[in-house]
Formats: structure tokens, C-alpha cells, sequence
């Protein structure tokens, strides 16, 4: 452990954290010892062909891996062969619970729900189906590469095992799997790609990039006060290991302070070592008294509060305290883990004699083994948990001190991921960070910083965007200068092949808004404007002539209202980007004690959110009446939303995609889900068009814009005060002059004005 540390495989150094060696290799072990190495995933094929060419090819080859037929595959598998519809046979797998940890088998599907034994009773095909997926369940199904293992022989390859070829990778792939490869001779390797790693990488030269700091990841201070307060302060979006929901709740009891908490943490944060979570932050915070089973165990549990938390501890127990060496003592801890009852009762009675010569009596010896056999069925290889707790705690330093270019880093990492991509997002917001659109002039195939302190958004992060194909832009851009305006842009990419729908998605995103500022008139006008790019050499006059296309004349149409942009703009970046429809209400919705997605907690029962409708997907109970589920967006994030057949009925006809709605709900929030099952429903838009509006003008409100759009408002029944809260030497004129019909449509022109807000 220690020559790897020196030869930087490992940054762990072994003797500061009290990782025990034997736990890796000695000579009471009789399998080889396994080095799981993890890369930056964006060099992992480089160290595949380091080892290709120090070793040879043919002593080096992937490992097979064999994808079998579980539960819910072998119906879909079955169902396909036999021709059963499609939307059938889905409903019916659907029906077999998934546990990932736990997978649940056919066998058991049909004993925990009831549904699927009805459904084989009421039609001879689905009972073909489950059947014939009984027999089958369980056999292989397809081969495919192992996703880390790596074997090195010192003799060819095809000397020790059969090769396989599937067409894809360089390297072949042995024909024996990971269970049996290594009793033909050959060294087992994980080369694992891990992208936290390559974000560590990319934000250390973003930070030299933008900020001239040259940021050594190996040699931070590992007691940064800024990193434990962002830890404590549960700032943990994008932070190795700590970032799931249930995990954000044990810190904010936990309040880590110390970077053995944190290694603490993700050993406990598994099913099994999780029941130990309440006792740990008691006894850490002073709550709930420390004790030891005998003084030996001090030394051993004091980092721990008395706690058996990590697998080396339960070595060290049996060396201290049983006499064993640190090898017997990790082979205690394998027959441990595995429940060998025959090596259990021989073992107990060799701890018992072992702990009798240090003078320890033989029940105090008895409760310390059956504490020892209790914690090692699922204690943590602290080794493990360490290397890990390093990588949580760098993410979290750059997190804390260099937060715009760990952002950068995080997104660029997660290019086509819209989910992370909003997360990462919203959060940076919160901490002051203002996202730029994209810009044709501006933005790069990646996420770039601008300015002091802002994100410019990607252009190759647009849905259905080639990356490829806007790294040539961005190219064409640099080489030419930036794009004077539409038919500059439209000759130059000529070559590009580029899609219609690319530039769609361009457009709608706001990309060409410095060029042009009517997205409207671009998407409607594509047509003409994509001939441009086209027409190539074939219009000039002479070899030597200057080329200069037609300019093409775009449709007279007016730009698209506020709220139209706004939700063609989520469509075409996967969320609401420039501004949120909600934003609108944000006066209205003061009244209400309304729930951000972000504040969802487990102490919450019910709540009341708000939010814009994004989908509705309608479903049939089982004694066939109709029931939904809601996808609402508010300014933070999307969430889904169950409303039950009879709320449903009553509030069916309000529930059309993009109406903002107020929804009370009641929430369950279980390990990582979030479960809220609607209990009222209100369309926003009904209950404010009749209400009183004061607007609020901000310093630099656009007041002209303000008289112009008052103006052009036609009178109506439901007439509101507008009262000018502040601004200097009009705000009388104002308030006398106008008094007009202010509907939710004639909001939502005036919400687009610049310093123009409103309030109840």
C-alpha cells in the first residue's frame, strides 16, 4: 500500500489514515490482490493502450460479461416472439416491482402482487406469457463487454483462454467471465472511468484559465474552514457521494466538520450501517454518552464514537483483543461476511482463548465477537471509503472556492443531460452566478465563463444539436470574425451540413437574438434563409469576382407573445432558461405559503406548490376509472404530481399544458423519491383576472414602453388601479391617467417590459 502511494497510484497516503495493509495483501491470503484503479474517464482508452503496448495485444483483452433474462426483460422478450401488443405486454412488466439492490424474481412478483396472478386467471396468453417466463428467467441472454475489467497475461492470450470478437473494440474479449478468469492464471484489472474525475481535472485549468491560479488538487488544505462550511450549510449540488437527497439530510443532522466525518459518512450511508446513522451524530454532538465494550477497543473505535463502522476495524478487534495477526484477522473477516457457521464456532472459540491470555474474560469476549460478527456482515472497507472521501471532499473544496468554474466543469461533463444541466443551473443562480444564453457571436460548443463572474451557455447543449457540428460554427467564427447578421451567418455555414432542425432549435433558443431580435420572423422565413447557404459558388460572375448571394427577403410577422418565447424556449433547451412563466406571479403568489421544489423536506406532510403544466399522462385504475400524473415546473425544477380519479373528474378540464396551476398536495418523501398525491387543484390565470394590480417600477424602468403598452389596451369591465410605487417626478401622471383592464394576457405584455413588476 505504501509503494503505491509513493508511485502515485494511490493519493491515500496509508500511515496518515490508518488503512491496514493486510486488507490488501498477505500471506494468509490465498487470492490475488486486486487493484480497483479509477481514471479520468476521458483518458481511460489512453492507459488501455499503454498496457497494449508495454504488454503486447495479444496479452492483453477485455473480460466478458454475460446479460441475463430478469423479470421484467423476459416478458418483454417472450411478448415480442409471440406478437403480443406491445402496450400490453409494458403494462404487465410494469406490474414487477423493481429493486435494484434487492432484484425481485418472477416467482415473487406474482406473491407480492396480486394483479398479475388475476390478470393470468382472465387470459390464456398472459398466462403463457409469466409461464413460459418462469422457465426461462434467469438464462443468459446476450454477451457484452465487462465495463472495467482489464486481464494481462505474461504468455498470449489465446494460449490461456478462448477469445471472443464483437466487432466494436480493438481488444478482444475473453470468453470466461470475471468469476472463473483469474483461476486460468491471468491478473484481473479494474480500469474504471469516473467523471468526477475528469470534472476535478477540467475546473483545476478553468481555474487557470480565468482566474490565473494554479491549483494543485493533491495539496489543498484538508481542513479548509470554507469547505466544511459549504458541507454544513448542505451546499452539496454536484459534490462526489453527498448530493442524493437522503444523504443532504444526514449532513444537515450530522454537521461534518472533519474529514473523518466524512469518510464516516459514506460508510454509513448503506443499507445494513445506516441504522447506526442517529446513534453516530448523537454521541459526535455530545447527545448520547460513548462507550466501550473493554479499554482495548478505545484506540480502535475513538475516531468512530464507539462505533464498529469500517472492516478494518473488526481486524484490528481480532488482533488486539483474540491474538490474531492481521492476516488471520482478515480471514476471520471473510468467513464473517459470509456466515460460515462451521468457521464461526471454531473462530469464537480461538478468540475466546486468544482474548483469556490477555487477561479478558470469556463473557466480555463472547459480546465482543457477536458485536464483531454483526458489524463485519456489513461493514465498509474504510480503504474504499477513504479514496472515496477524498474525491467528495476536492469536489466540495472547488465547490466552496472556486464555485463558477466547478459549475463549468460539472455542466460540461453532462453536455446532453438537461436534467443535470438545469440543476447545475438553478443552483448557480442561487449563489449569485447569472446564466448568459446562448449567442451565436458568443457561446462555444461548451459552457464558457464571461466576465467577472458569469456562465455562458453551450451551444452544443441545444436538444438535438450536433456538438461536432457547432464546434465547426464556433471554427468559422474564429476564422472570419463574428457573424454580421442572418445572411452572413447563412452564406458562411454553407458547407456545414447542417439540419433545418438544428437551426430551429437555434433559433428558439434565443441564439440569433444579437443578430436578429425576431425569433419569429427567423423560424418562419428558414425556408429562404437555408437557400442562402446553398447557393454556393454558382452565382458569381467571374472566378475573380467578389460572391455576394441575394439577400433574401424574411416574412413580415410579429414576434411571438412573452409567454409563447418563453415556452418555445424550454422545448428547444430542455427547460426555461432566460426567464420562468411563473416569474409573472411572483406578486400574486406572496399571499399564498407556497413550497419551492428545493424545499421539500420529510418534515413536511403537506404542502402547496405552484407551477406551470408541463405534460399529462392519464391512466386507468384498476376498476377503470381515469387518474393522472401531473409534470409541474416551478423555478427551480420539475416534479411529478398523482391526482387521483375523484380530484381528477372535477378538475379534468383546467389541466391543459402550460396553464399555471396552484396545486395543495400531500408529500412522502422515501429514500430518494418524492411522492405528492394532489388533494385541490386552481388554474392561476381564473383566480387573478379579477384581482387589483399595483405595478412596481424599478429605477430604470422603460416608462415609455410602459405608456405605449397602457395605451393600446382596450377598456373592459374588470378595471384595476395602477398605482406607480416608485419612480422619480411620474409617478402622480401615472397613477391618475390609467386606469384599464388588466387581464392575465395584458400581464403578461407588460411583465416583459424592462422594470416592470407587479404586486397585490
Amino acid at each position: 500500500s505504501l509503494v503505491a502511494w509513493c508511485l502515485f497510484i494511490t493519493e491515500l497516503d496509508p500511515i496518515k489514515y490508518n488503512l491496514i495493509f493486510e486488507r490488501f495483501l498477505n500471506p494468509e491470503r490465498v487470492s490475488m490482490p486486486d487493484f480497483d484503479i479509477d481514471f479520468c474517464q476521458d483518458r481511460r482508452d489512453e492507459v488501455i493502450r499503454y498496457v497494449q503496448s508495454k504488454y503486447g495485444n495479444d496479452k492483453v483483452a477485455h473480460i466478458i460479461t454475460f446479460g441475463k433474462l430478469q423479470a421484467r426483460a423476459v416478458l418483454r422478450d417472450i411478448g415480442r416472439v409471440i406478437q403480443m401488443p406491445y402496450g400490453q405486454v409494458d403494462r404487465i412488466s410494469k406490474l414487477v416491482p423493481q429493486n435494484a439492490a434487492n432484484p425481485i424474481d418472477l416467482k415473487q412478483a406474482l406473491e407480492i402482487e396480486p394483479q398479475l396472478k388475476q390478470m393470468m386467471e382472465e387470459d390464456d396468453v398472459v398466462a403463457f406469457l409469466i409461464k413460459t417466463g418462469l422457465q426461462l428467467e434467469g438464462l443468459y441472454r446476450h454477451a457484452s463487454m465487462h465495463a472495467a475489467g482489464i486481464v494481462i497475461g505474461n504468455q498470449p492470450i489465446d494460449e490461456i483462454a478462448p477469445l471472443y470478437y464483437d466487432g466494436e473494440s480493438e481488444l478482444a474479449i475473453t470468453q470466461i467471465n470475471m468469476k472463473y478468469i483469474e483461476s486460468t492464471g491471468l491478473i484481473k484489472f479494474d480500469f474504471l472511468g469516473l467523471k468526477t474525475l475528469t470534472v476535478i481535472k477540467n475546473a483545476c485549468d478553468y481555474i487557470k484559465k480565468y482566474r490565473g491560479v494554479d491549483l494543485d488538487i493533491l495539496k489543498i488544505d484538508l481542513a479548509d474552514q470554507k469547505t466544511f462550511e459549504l458541507l454544513c450549510s448542505v451546499d452539496v449540488i454536484g459534490v462526489f457521494q453527498l448530493e442524493s437527497s437522503g444523504m443532504r439530510n444526514v449532513i444537515e443532522s450530522l454537521q461534518p466538520d472533519n474529514f473523518e466525518d466524512i469518510i464516516a459518512l459514506i460508510s454509513l450511508y448503506r443499507p445494513g450501517p445506516m441504522d447506526n446513522i442517529p446513534v453516530y451524530i448523537a454521541r459526535k454532538h455530545g447527545k448520547e454518552k460513548v462507550e466501550y465494550l473493554h479499554p482495548l477497543l478505545e484506540p480502535i473505535l475513538k475516531n468512530t464514537y464507539g462505533i464498529m463502522i469500517y472492516q478494518e476495524q473488526v481486524m484490528k478487534t481480532a488482533q488486539e483483543m483474540g491474538g490474531y495477526s492481521l492476516g488471520g484477522a482478515d480471514i476471520l473477516r471473510r468467513a464473517m461476511g459470509k456466515k460460515i457457521k462451521e468457521e464461526m464456532a471454531r473462530n469464537r472459540k480461538i478468540f475466546a482463548d486468544g482474548a483469556l491470555k490477555k487477561g479478558i474474560n470469556k463473557e466480555t469476549a463472547e459480546q465482543v465477537f457477536s458485536l464483531m460478527e454483526k458489524f463485519a456482515g456489513y461493514g465498509f472497507n474504510r480503504s474504499h471509503a477513504a479514496a472515496y472521501a477524498l474525491i467528495s471532499y476536492q469536489t466540495a473544496f472547488l465547490k466552496a472556492n472556486y464555485r463558477r468554474e466547478f459549475y463549468i466543469a460539472s455542466m460540461n461533463i453532462d453536455l446532453a443531460n438537461t436534467d443535470k444541466i438545469s440543476m447545475f443551473i438553478q443552483d448557480a443562480r442561487k449563489s449569485g452566478i447569472k446564466i448568459l444564453p446562448p449567442d451565436i457571436n458568443l457561446s462555444e460548443e461548451h459552457f464558457i465563463g464571461e466576465g467577472e463572474n458569469d456562465i455562458r451557455y453551450s451551444l452544443g447543449s441545444l436538444k438535438g444539436c450536433s456538438a461536432y457540428i457547432m464546434k465547426r460554427i464556433v471554427e468559422e467564427r474564429n476564422r472570419g470574425g463574428k457573424f454580421k447578421d442572418l445572411f452572413d451567418f447563412f452564406r458562411r455555414i454553407r458547407f456545414f451540413n447542417i439540419s433545418m432542425r438544428q437551426i430551429e432549435i437555434m433559433t428558439l433558443s434565443g441564439a440569433f437574438d444579437s443578430i436578429h431580435n425576431n425569433r419569429r420572423q427567423i423560424y418562419e422565413s428558414l425556408g429562404a434563409l437555408l437557400k442562402l447557404s446553398e447557393c454556393g459558388e454558382t452565382k458569381q460572375k467571374s472566378l475573380f469576382a467578389e460572391y455576394k448571394a441575394d439577400i433574401v427577403e424574411l416574412k413580415n410577422v410579429q414576434e411571438w407573445s412573452v409567454i409563447e418565447k418563453l415556452d418555445l424556449e424550454r422545448q428547444s433547451i430542455g427547460f426555461y432558461l432566460s426567464a420562468h412563466p411563473m416569474d409573472i406571479y411572483s406578486g400574486f403568489l406572496n399571499k399564498f405559503n407556497i413550497t419551492r421544489r428545493k424545499d421539500f423536506n420529510k418534515e413536511k406532510e403537506s404542502v402547496t406548490v405552484a407551477g406551470i403544466l408541463l405534460s399529462k399522462k392519464e391512466k386507468l385504475s384498476k376498476n377503470g376509472q381515469k387518474y393522472a400524473f401531473l409534470t409541474i415546473s416551478d423555478q427551480d425544477n420539475s416534479f411529478e404530481i398523482t391526482i387521483f380519479p375523484r380530484l381528477y373528474l372535477t378538475v379534468k378540464e383546467q389541466l391543459t399544458v402550460g396553464s399555471p396551476l396552484i396545486i395543495d398536495a400531500d408529500l412522502k418523501i422515501d429514500a430518494e423519491n418524492v411522492k405528492l398525491l394532489g388533494t385541490s387543484v386552481k388554474n392561476i390565470d381564473s383566480i387573478i383576472d379579477s384581482q387589483k394590480v399595483y405595478i412596481y417600477l424599478e429605477e430604470k424602468a422603460d416608462v415609455d414602453s410602459l405608456y405605449n403598452s397602457l395605451e393600446k389596451m382596450e377598456e373592459g369591465s374588470n378595471v384595476v388601479s395602477f398605482l406607480i410605487k416608485k419612480h422619480n417626478g411620474r409617478k402622480t401622471e401615472i397613477e391618475t391617467k390609467y386606469k384599464k383592464n388588466l387581464s392575465i394576457e395584458n400581464r403578461k405584455i407588460l411583465s416583459s417590459i424592462q422594470g416592470v413588476s407587479f404586486f397585490e
